[in-house]
């Protein structure tokens, strides 16, 4: 099925690692040119080389935290060189801690928004002008289940993630009037079982052990209000799962849809 994307530009922030490397690559097999963002130089490269291996017409780097408030329109400007942006996708995101949310400490609330929600909306804001101007464009967000149900011990990045969905809805408002869709993509917990899929910035690499470190110390009680199960018999989704409803949504047989929020979780959400 030709999705509509070949020779597009598109962009996929957080595409060194685990779900946004596997929609970059995807993209890559559609024929499109892509615009890979993350902070790994390294890992960069190796999607880069990927990408052009399996069809991409063009890929580039772009090293980039977006921490940095001026990191996206230096993403942007470096995305046009390749032709007009067409297609969006706001993969960075996570979270800098976990615990209760009566034992936080006020300091660290705001990793966790400036990581997953305003890197979303400085990008965003950067592309957007163009894609009016041009009267066309696709915007599609990773957001969570988290954000739907919240997730225990998580508080401030399930409400950040919530943060994702309600901004999804009201731009999709705002921008389908210049012939723009905006959606959202919920995963439940996402795994590449590849071992080259994690930059050195993932919470996922070896080497880092975040989500060890995060909840050491964890009650057996605690622990198993964390986990969610659902009808099938595996409870975590592969990247390539989240990355193809991703491109169903930048895909011309999706031109009428806008505005939601598409879980993929498995049905634990049942």
């Amino acid at each position: 099925m030709d999705l509509g994307v070949t020779d597009k530009v598109v962009i996929v922030t957080g595409a060194t690692s685990n779900i946004g490397r596997a929609i970059a690559l995807d993209f890559a097999v559609e024929g499109a040119k892509v615009v890979v963002v993350g902070r790994d130089a390294e890992a960069g490269a190796r999607v880069v080389a990927r990408a052009l291996e399996r069809g991409g017409h063009a890929a580039v780097f772009v090293q980039a935290d977006l921490l940095d408030p001026l990191s996206s329109v230096r993403v942007r400007d470096a995305a046009e060189q390749l032709g007009p942006i067409a297609i969006l996708v706001n993969n960075v995101g996570g979270n800098v801690g976990a615990g209760l949310f009566v034992d936080s400490d006020p300091a660290s609330w705001q990793g966790d928004i400036d990581i997953t929600l305003m890197t979303t909306l400085r990008m965003t804001h950067a592309v957007l002008p163009g894609m009016v101007a041009r009267g066309a464009g696709r915007i599609i967000n990773i957001g969570s289940t988290a954000g739907l149900v919240g997730d225990y011990m998580l508080p401030v990045y399930s409400a950040a993630k919530s943060a994702i969905h309600g901004f999804t809805r009201v731009l999709a408002k705002e921008v389908g009037q210049h012939g723009i869709t905006v959606n959202c993509v919920a995963p439940y917990g996402t795994l590449s079982d590849d071992p080259q899929a994690f930059s050195r910035g993932s919470r996922f690499h070896p080497e880092n052990g975040f989500l060890r470190k995060a909840f050491a110390g964890t009650s057996p009680s605690d622990s198993a209000k964390r986990r969610r199960t659902g009808p099938l018999s595996r409870q975590i989704a592969k990247p390539e799962e989240v990355s193809a409803a991703v491109l169903y949504l930048a895909s011309g047989r999706a031109e009428f849809i806008t505005g939601q929020v598409l879980q993929v979780d498995g049905g634990t959400l049942l």
